[in-house]
């Protein structure tokens, strides 16, 4: 699985280009109708479905605009580690990196050992890098680029992956994580609408999909579709330093 959790070092990245929004103007995108209009675009047979009534909560005592921006901002950010991990786990069941996984140059795990096997035999270091960074990108998600962007329940675009310039200006040439080049920058609206959409399709079937492969490796039988291929996986993938740093060990 290692992949697909280096893979998630960027998984926090924009959908549509960078752009400030008004908080007035985010307050209408964020709000409940507009889940609805998205919901009917995304799936029209389903259309909008909130069993638990989510939409309505106020979390924190932020207010309910404020809900809904965290929840859009959780699903697209869940979806899009969801869909790198979907993918690593197809890779890293067929290839594995050639170079040396250490300095001491031991090799990384085969691929005859399953994703899941293969992460347990990372090194508890480089696990450590691995979550340092993800840490570091989480927060700078969460502090809006040092400002550069309000919060995402705060009148952000959901989605929306603060860039590096304040980093980039004082500390270390880093480019930004979404478009990094500038190929987007004048990608209309429209646009940009029609691939959140498809991302939020996309997101939500690589979280089934990714669960698929973890419970068909750990629950025989439990995935038929996937019986031919899964590889028995007797740990728990919900404990990433099994073994290693865990009460659970």
């Amino acid at each position: 699985m290692k992949l697909a959790i280096l893979s998630s070092l960027i998984a926090a990245s924009a959908a549509f280009a960078p752009a400030q929004t008004s908080k007035s103007q985010t307050a209408v995108a964020a709000g409940k109708a507009d889940l609805e209009a998205i919901a009917k675009k995304a799936n029209p047979t389903i259309g909008y479905y909130d069993p638990l009534s989510l939409a309505d909560k106020d979390f924190w005592g932020k207010g309910n605009e404020a809900t809904i921006g965290f929840l859009r901002q959780s699903e697209i950010k869940h979806g899009r580690i969801a869909m790198f991990a979907f993918v690593g786990y197809i890779v890293q069941s067929n290839f594995v990196f050639p170079w040396a996984q250490t300095l001491a140059g031991a090799p990384h795990p085969s691929a005859d050992l399953s994703p899941e096997a293969q992460w347990d035999a990372v090194p508890i270091g480089a696990k450590w890098q691995i979550f340092a960074v993800i840490s570091m990108l989480e927060l700078w998600d969460e502090c809006g680029g040092g400002g550069a962007l309000p919060h995402y329940m705060n009148g952000r675009k959901p989605g929306q992956y603060p860039p590096f310039t304040l980093f980039r200006d004082n500390v270390h040439f880093v480019l930004d994580l979404y478009d990094p080049l500038g190929f987007n920058k004048n990608m209309s609206e429209e646009t940009k609408e029609r691939r959140l959409v498809a991302e939020l399709n996309n997101g939500r079937l690589a979280m089934l999909g990714i669960f698929g492969f973890l419970c068909a490796d750990t629950i025989p039988g439990s995935v038929p579709a996937l019986n031919d291929i899964a590889i028995p996986y007797s740990g728990d993938p919900m404990i990433p330093f099994q073994g290693q740093f865990s009460y659970f060990s």
